[in-house]
């Protein structure tokens, strides 16, 4: 017999969920996450994925995988500390501080695993975060794993920064003290401050921690948000991922030697998590040549961005602030924003609601992510479909 305790707490919070437009349906897609996708047999313009430079389908990052998987199989066969570290892993490696322009870097299996991983291997409960109050899930829960004290300040709130910074200092209490920050924001597609930031950082000798998830291969063309600024000799962690821009899977800390070395000696993802695939690493090697070789990509994926801004600004729709081709459009009431997200389903776009908790209560929306592979024709349907549910809905 399993737990009733259990069962009553799944139903109860379930249905609570369903009945406050909280709950997250999962579609399954079948085939390729391209610029378009089919769900249950349904064609529909895709404006969900991070695959921003459509580098997930990309002809050349499939035709190295199969390469790698011919020789050298299709795991790394151990923890990178025993001997599933391979070559292919070094050279990634080596690619990913040179993309960034830093003396090293590391790889781990995911972007969400940088944050447990990096964070709590160097900060503690002798320490002090102070964290930007939009970051992401990854990065409250590293700060939380690190055991260190948590101080949130106002969305790129400088002189709430300062101020923190400036009682955190004073107080005495704490050994070190870390400021961080997203470089791109998901949910609103905003830049973080990173000048103000590092100058605050220096005035109060703070530990500086870039996640730059969705600005690597976005912004600084493509190099990313820290390198956009000219920070890279002023950050100590660029941490960024392998699943997005770059279109594989993985995530990677970008820093000084000396930070790289202790990482792959005391972060604990690294030293208890198999390694990313052959496949994985030689595809995401080849996708930071192909950026660090052109900027096409990356020119395209803005010009598409720019596009759909202005056609859905022009609508009348609520685009926020976005200083990224990331392009919400907030609706507030979340079953409305769920409703918005299923009738453009019905007529052909794929653009998900997101709701609290991923955003506060009440800025419900759906949140679209134009990418280099989308073609003027299909960003063209879909601000025909965004103007007839628009209207529909009383929305514009």
């Amino acid at each position: 017999m399993t737990s009733r305790n259990l069962d009553q707490f799944l139903e109860s919070n379930i249905a609570n969920l369903k009945e406050n437009g909280l709950y997250n349906e999962i579609d399954t897609v079948e085939g390729a996450n391209g610029p378009e996708i089919t769900i249950k047999g349904k064609t529909l313009i895709n404006l969900s994925s991070n695959n921003y430079l459509g580098l997930a389908t990309h002809a050349e990052l499939k035709s190295v995988a199969k390469q790698a998987i011919e020789s050298h199989g299709v795991g790394a066969g151990a923890v990178r500390t025993i001997n599933g570290t391979l070559d292919l892993h070094i050279e990634l490696e080596k690619r990913i501080a040179a993309f960034k322009g830093t003396e090293a870097a590391i790889a781990y299996q995911s972007g969400f695993n940088c944050n447990m991983a990096a964070i709590s291997a160097v900060m503690d409960k002798n320490d002090a975060i102070l964290s930007d109050s939009l970051n992401h899930a990854s990065i409250i829960d590293g700060c939380r794993l690190s055991k260190a004290k948590i101080i949130r300040f106002e969305h790129s709130d400088m002189e709430d920064l300062r101020a923190k910074a400036r009682d955190a200092v004073e107080s005495g209490e704490y050994n070190k003290i870390m400021v961080i920050t997203d470089g791109v924001f998901s949910m609103d597609g905003d830049i973080a401050k990173l000048p103000e930031i590092v100058e605050i950082a220096e005035d109060f000798d703070l530990i500086t921690y870039v996640d730059d998830a969705h600005g690597s291969g976005v912004t600084g063309d493509g190099a990313g948000t820290v390198k956009h600024f000219g920070l890279q000799d002023k950050v100590d962690f660029q941490m960024g991922t392998l699943s997005k821009a770059i279109g594989v899977i993985g995530g990677y800390v970008a820093g000084k030697q000396s930070l790289i070395d202790w990482l792959k000696v005391r972060s604990r993802p690294f030293l208890f998590s198999t390694a990313v695939s052959p496949a994985d690493a030689v595809a995401s090697t080849k996708a930071i040549e192909m950026l660090m070789e052109s900027t096409e990509l990356n020119e395209k994926l803005w010009e598409n961005g720019n596009y759909l801004k202005k056609g859905l600004k022009e609508l009348g729709f609520d685009i926020g602030e976005s200083e990224t081709p990331i392009t919400p459009c907030i609706i507030g009431d979340e079953k409305q924003a769920q409703t918005f997200s299923k009738r453009l389903y019905e007529e052909g776009v794929y653009a998900k609601a997101i709701v609290f908790p991923t955003v506060p209560r009440g800025t419900g929306r759906v949140r679209n992510m134009p990418t280099a592979a989308h073609t003027k024709e299909m960003l063209d349907r879909a601000i025909r479909i965004y103007e007839k549910i628009g209207k529909e809905m009383n929305l514009i």
